[in-house]
Formats: structure tokens, C-alpha cells, sequence
């Protein structure tokens, strides 16, 4: 799912807490602002609490969960970062921006990295315009696509603005593929992505599944579904598949907690109910 951060984890009071831009209808739950709600936020309105409680209740460590979808991000920004030279990434599902952001993460290793978001909500546009100023020695673009249209991503102007496709790019694609279904083809998606970058570019992924506790993630599904929300977990063999022609850095697709924890390994491993893994492109 998108992603936004607090570290606190707390709800936000009753009632409207965020004022819409226009043209954004609240009365539907949009998921990076139920994601907003999970960890704290103010950008969401009555319809994502809704369907956030719904999820809850099917799942009650949601909220970790989605925390630990964060954590991931910030590792695997740093592992490319500091361990394999990237400068560039492009994050795609970005949600509504607070304290560390990719370009945050990055550019506290390397000040000249450059950042390209991708999200289809509006209202993270005009979030993103307001907050996420890059160091002067690097650069941030926004794009108001879907992932369902990848060319539109690779073709559009803000893009080859930051980004040079002839060079190494980090691609990030974080808990938001459990949002198509098969026939919509995601790893279609996903290849034509990756097939675009360059030899030496990688790709990080975290996604939901039902391998750890098939009851709970069925009935947080049908929440979803009943809100309005495609929500597809997928099995260990259908994430790594999002790999094919990669080649994983350790330790390979893992539950999300075990990937590079920073300090002692979880002591439940299976705690959130995500694989995540990194992969190079040869």
C-alpha cells in the first residue's frame, strides 16, 4: 500500500481532520490515505477511517505492519544508497509524504541522489509539492500516473527531467502491487518497468500475503473489497515471480521483517504478513 510515516502509530481524532482539494471525492476510501490513517496521519477523511477500521478489525497489527512497510523502505533505500552506488530511484505508490521520504533516506547518504514519485491520488500531488524539497545537490519530481500505465510513467517529461534511463535507477515498488489483480497483469507492469533501466538497476518490492495467516488476510480482503479496494496478497512463488530475469541480493524474498533488520534479527519473523526482497538487473 502507500506509505506514510509516524512513529507514534496513533489514530487521529474523530472527525474531519484533513481539507480536500478540489476535485477529490471524500466520500470514497482512497488507500494511500486509509494508509494515512493506519499510522497517524491527518490526510484522510470519513470514508478511509471506515475501511481502516474494517482492515483492523481483521487484522489488529495493521498498523505494525504498515510501519514495517516503512522500515523496509528506509533499509532497502540505504542498501542501494550506500552499498550499491544507485543515485537514482524512482518510487512508485508513494502515499502522502511525511519524515522519511526516499529522497530523505538517500540524500542523507548521497546529497546529489535524485528522486522521481509516482502516486494517482491527488491529493499526495499537492502534499509532495509542498514537502518534498530535495537537497540542492539533488533533485525531486512528482507524477500523477498509475502503475497500470507504465509507458506513461517512462514517457513523461518530469521523469526524463531527473532521471537518466541510460544509467543504474532504483525502482521502488512497495506495498502497492497487492492492489492489481492477475488479469490486470502486474508483472506485465513490472517488466516493461524494468525493462526500460539500465543493466546495473534494481528493484525492491514488499507485498502482502497469506502464507502466514490465510484467515485473517481472507477476511481483510473482503474489508477491502467491501469498501471499494482491490487488496491481492500473494503466495511466496507468485512475489519472487516479480523477479524473474533479476538476480536477488540476500537474503532473497523474505518475510519483510527478516530483510537486513537493522539490529537483532524479529523475534516472530511472521509478525507482518509481507514478503519483501531487492533484486539487480544484469
Amino acid at each position: 500500500m502507500p506509505r506514510a510515516d509516524d512513529s507514534s502509530c496513533t489514530a487521529p481524532a474523530p472527525g474531519p481532520t484533513a481539507s480536500a482539494p478540489a476535485g477529490i471525492n471524500t466520500t470514497v476510501a482512497h488507500a494511500a490515505r486509509v494508509y494515512d490513517y493506519w499510522l497517524g496521519g491527518k490526510d484522510n477523511f470519513a470514508a478511509d477511517r471506515a475501511l481502516g477500521d474494517a482492515i483492523m478489525a481483521a487484522v489488529p497489527t495493521i498498523r505494525l505492519m504498515a510501519r514495517a512497510n516503512r522500515d523496509f523502505l528506509a533499509r532497502a533505500v540505504r542498501y542501494l544508497a550506500r552499498d550499491a552506488g544507485i543515485r537514482q530511484f524512482l518510487d512508485i505508490g508513494t502515499g502522502i509524504p511525511t519524515a522519511g521520504n526516499t529522497h530523505e533516506v538517500a540524500q542523507q547518504v548521497a546529497p546529489e541522489s535524485r528522486v522521481v514519485y509516482v502516486d494517482n491520488d491527488p491529493i499526495v500531488l499537492v502534499h509532495a509539492r509542498a514537502l518534498m524539497a530535495s537537497h540542492p545537490a539533488g533533485a525531486t519530481a512528482f507524477i500523477q500516473a498509475d502503475l497500470r500505465e507504465p509507458g506513461r510513467i517512462l514517457a513523461h517529461p518530469e521523469l526524463a527531467a531527473a532521471l537518466d534511463l541510460s544509467k543504474p535507477v532504483g525502482l521502488l515498488l512497495v506495498a502497492v502491487l497487492m492492489y492489481f489483480r492477475d488479469d490486470e497483469n502486474p508483472r506485465g507492469m513490472v517488466a516493461t518497468l524494468t525493462g526500460a533501466l539500465a543493466p546495473g538497476s534494481y528493484l525492491a518490492i514488499s507485498h502482502p500475503t497469506a502464507d502466514f495467516d490465510a484467515d485473517a488476510m481472507a477476511d481483510a480482503v473482503a474489508a477491502a473489497e467491501h469498501g471499494g479496494i482491490t487488496l491481492v496478497p500473494r503466495s511466496h512463488a507468485e512475489t519472487a515471480a516479480f523477479f524473474d530475469g533479476l538476480d536477488l541480493v540476500e537474503p532473497g524474498v523474505v518475510p519483510v521483517l527478516s530483510w537486513r533488520p537493522a539490529g537483532r534479527p524479529p523475534a516472530d519473523p511472521h509478525g507482518a504478513y509481507y514478503y519483501a526482497g531487492v533484486a539487480r538487473k544484469p
